[in-house]
């Protein structure tokens, strides 16, 4: 299901029309940064590097740091959210089509995956309980997106209590995901770790035995990567369980067409650190 919900969403991050409306509120798009750190937060309010960088894990404080809460002096948190659901709706509009959104399968499909994003517990969920808050819109197509914000989120709060409890910090996290060959190192420099960072979080990774000299991981460091998705598929079971496998059965067939479309329009790297697009 993340696999389906995961490019439904994220194609926001790369759609023109994000960068369009992101440019209206002031925001400087001549890298996706601004826009992104303001989009992903604006659901926590205005709050500052520390509690950005907490939610976000991976992304180095000091990168954090150039872009907020800068952000905010730009266009306050209500601005963002709004200009969000403009884009969204002008994304899905554009790649899917004004017959696809006002058919009968995405207003099913927004339903069920509703449900399901209601019956995700939020307790220890930062930013899957900020967007839960927010209030539901009225267009099917809205609530498609805005239900895969929340299981995505909450899906992401669990997988860094799992990276937690593996004892992997925000950059080895990073590192020891590269070395099973998840992305090209490259990939992942767009999370700000410099090359000291992430070559001392691989010393410390291979003093535990979790990565070879040549960076690769062991058999060991796999094991750990495999128990760490295996306790994120556990803690993201939650909404699922209670939709039931006949209603779940049914979304991932409703989700099918429109995922080949978001998938076949090229927007979303082919490359990237989540694994978008890759069964």
């Amino acid at each position: 299901m993340w696999h389906l919900l995961e490019p439904l969403h994220a194609v926001h991050y790369y759609a023109p029309e994000a960068f369009a409306e992101a440019a209206a509120l002031g925001y400087d798009v001549t890298e996706r940064w601004p826009g992104y750190f303001a989009w992903r937060a604006a659901a926590l309010g205005p709050v500052g590097a520390e509690r950005v960088a907490s939610a976000f894990y991976s992304f180095s404080p000091a990168m954090v740091a150039r872009y907020v809460p800068a952000v905010w002096s730009v266009a306050p948190p209500a601005e963002v959210l709004a200009a969000r659901l403009r884009a969204v709706d002008r994304t899905y509009r554009t790649l899917l089509g004004e017959e696809v959104l006002a058919g009968d399968g995405i207003a099913e499909a927004a339903d069920l995956a509703r449900r399901a994003a209601l019956a995700a517990p939020l307790a220890g969920r930062p930013l899957a309980a900020a967007h839960a808050e927010l209030p539901w819109p009225d267009a099917p197509h809205l609530v498609l997106w805005q239900a895969a914000t929340i299981l995505r989120e909450h899906r992401g709060d669990g997988h860094l209590v799992a990276l937690a409890a593996a004892g992997l910090d925000p950059v080895e996290s990073l590192v020891s995901f590269a070395a099973i060959g998840a992305a090209p190192e490259a990939t992942f420099a767009s999370r700000g770790w410099s090359a000291a960072e992430w070559s001392a979080a691989r010393a410390r990774l291979a003093a535990r035995g979790l990565l070879a000299p040549d960076g690769t991981a062991t058999d060991a460091g796999r094991a750990l990567r495999a128990e760490v998705e295996a306790r994120t598929d556990a803690l993201a079971s939650a909404p699922w369980t209670t939709l039931g496998p006949t209603a779940t059965t049914r979304l991932a067939d409703l989700l099918g067409a429109p995922w080949l479309t978001v998938i076949g329009s090229g927007l979303l790297p082919s490359e990237n650190t989540l694994g978008i697009g890759k069964v």
